[in-house]
């Protein structure tokens, strides 16, 4: 069935998968909470969606199409992916703390893996690709802000609407770098590695200012751009 759907139309296939992932994982973290088991449905349902996706994209030959393969490319090129380790290390930019318990911990990161792979190969894998077809470049720039807009759903669990609003334009520079990286390299396990370990290392994050979160997003949102710049630039040449 999922191939009949793809074949179909691959944008609304996508489309269709960042409505099911959205609409799972919000109510999965708000039913976890309600139980007093934060990120335990989280975790299930990341694995089962993760599972069937991974399974429709092995099973139908697609893996290199979606980037589930080796990266292509002379690294120098990419900087050795320096800027890239640099915006996945923001989590200790303001310290280093233990937040919640081991085993609360232990549940988050194991559901910022599965949010990791899934976003990747659903933004950059169906959604760009999908897009590319027809044209790169607003393929390019509706994957990144499609990804940066798709953190509004934050607000309908308890986020502040400054720190949110601010994670739409930051996500979006950063989700154009990735974006950049696979279109580039041909792989999306870079942008995979480096979105797991943002997410699963936030939850060892010492909560900055108001200032401080305005001054690490405005950081991550020149160095994303630019780094995705570069490496466009140096894919034409």
């Amino acid at each position: 069935m999922l191939k009949k759907l793809y074949d179909k139309d691959e944008i609304w296939f996508a489309v269709g998968w960042i409505i099911v992932y959205v609409v799972g994982f919000a109510n999965a973290d708000m039913l976890s909470d309600s139980i007093g088991i934060p990120k335990l449905l989280t975790v299930l349902v990341g694995a089962v969606l993760t599972l069937v996706l991974l399974h429709f994209v092995d099973n139908n030959g697609l893996a290199e199409k979606f980037g589930l393969c080796c990266f292509r490319g002379d690294y120098r090129r990419f900087l050795w992916f320096v800027p890239l380790a640099v915006i996945s290390s923001v989590n200790f930019w303001n310290g280093v703390t233990m937040n919640v318990s081991i085993p609360e911990t232990v549940l988050y990161i194991l559901s910022m893996c599965f949010v990791g792979v899934l976003e990747e190969v659903i933004f950059r894998g169906l959604l760009f690709r999908g897009m590319g077809a027809g044209n790169v470049k607003v393929a390019i720039i509706v994957s990144s802000l499609t990804f940066g807009v798709g953190h509004i759903v934050n607000l309908f669990t308890g986020a502040p609407l400054f720190e949110t609003l601010l994670q739409l334009v930051y996500a979006s520079a950063v989700g154009f770098c990735y974006t950049a990286v696979f279109y580039a390299g041909g792989s999306i396990l870079p942008c995979v590695m480096s979105h797991i370990f943002v997410n699963a290392t936030s939850i060892f994050a010492v909560e900055p200012s108001a200032m401080g979160n305005f001054v690490i997003a405005l950081v991550q949102t020149v160095l994303g751009i630019s780094y995705g710049l570069w490496v466009l630039k140096k894919r034409r040449a």
